[in-house]
């Protein structure tokens, strides 16, 4: 059996420093570090950092006051910014500087008057926080039957955002439906989709005609793995999207020959090599790797958890 890895895959920039602030924040002061949301949409990730000390909750009111707090890398609204104020925790904001920006676009336009239009998933974390950005001047539009049917009241300003994580070809039909509903629709100066969804979607669309079937590792709450698997079973192609490699099973591999193998954007790549050495232990395999497009991105982590010193001094102490 032939395997072909995907690249890019796994980690993004955004990720990556996410985890990196849990684990600084470890460092600097110890257990217990609270985190609200599950940092990235992974599950060995989580308990990984759970195993560390890190606590994570859904609630700000469950986490101590005085503590310290991280918002995950998929942000938060204005409201947990006030509730965690109240409650005198020390904030260390890892979400990412993509999604970041996706929050100041909401937010400036929410300013200027307009009514926006959130094209995401409904209940997802990212789009969630978008949303309180935008102050309740904000209509979610999710598939392409929404952008056909959304009433929107008449007004002179409009415009749309995304969440970071979509499917291009998603996006493109409904921003397509949106400009013949709503001329005079804005967009927003740069995309919103990241770099990191992008080159994995383009990977797949690359490659997944050389392959029988497609493994997309990642968890089932992510985003940009589900999209991942969506390109590929939209091509035509036999997808599974796994956690790791014990949800793979042997009757999938059955006559398959070539097997393209990628993962989402949250995903550590020791749960790939997994997946791997799993196929490898069933037949004898070949392995190619097979970049499509390079990344160089990294985002710094935030100054406060840079060293103690700078922390203490942005919070005033423990």
């Amino acid at each position: 059996m032939h395997l072909i890895l995907a690249k890019p895959r796994g980690f993004c920039a955004g990720v990556e420093r996410a985890i990196q602030c849990v684990k600084r924040a470890l460092e600097l002061f110890g257990k217990p570090v609270y985190v609200l949301n599950h940092i990235v949409h992974n599950k060995h990730v989580v308990k990984s950092l759970c195993e560390q000390g890190a606590v994570f909750v859904r609630d700000i009111d469950d986490v101590p006051q005085n503590s310290i707090l991280l918002f995950s890398a998929h942000g938060v609204g204005p409201e947990q910014w006030e509730k965690a104020k109240k409650r005198n925790l020390k904030v260390i904001d890892a979400t990412c500087p993509l999604v970041e920006r996706v929050h100041r676009s909401a937010k400036k336009y929410t300013e200027q008057d307009y009514t926006l239009i959130l094209i995401g998933d409904a209940g997802h974390d990212e789009t969630i926080g978008t949303m309180g950005w935008a102050k309740g001047k904000v209509f979610l539009v999710q598939n392409i039957e929404e952008a056909r049917s959304i009433e929107i009241p008449p007004t002179e300003q409009l415009a749309y955002i995304t969440q970071t994580t979509l499917s291009i070809e998603d996006y493109e039909s409904i921003v397509k439906i949106l400009y013949e509903r709503f001329p005079s629709l804005r967009s927003p100066s740069k995309g919103n989709i990241c770099y990191a969804t992008t080159n994995r979607q383009k990977a797949v669309l690359s490659l997944a005609e050389k392959a029988d079937i497609v493994i997309v590792v990642g968890d089932a709450e992510s985003a940009n793995s589900r999209r991942l698997a969506d390109i590929a079973k939209r091509i035509g192609k036999k997808t599974y999207l796994v956690l790791d490699a014990t949800e793979i099973q042997a009757t999938w591999l059955e006559g398959v020959k070539t097997v393209l193998i990628t993962s989402g954007a949250s995903v550590p790549e020791e749960h790939v090599q997994g997946v791997v050495k799993f196929l490898c232990s069933i037949e004898p395999c070949t392995v190619e790797e097979v970049c499509v497009a390079s990344e160089n991105v990294h985002f710094e982590i935030p100054p406060e958890i840079k060293g103690k010193d700078s922390f203490l001094h942005n919070f005033g102490g423990l």
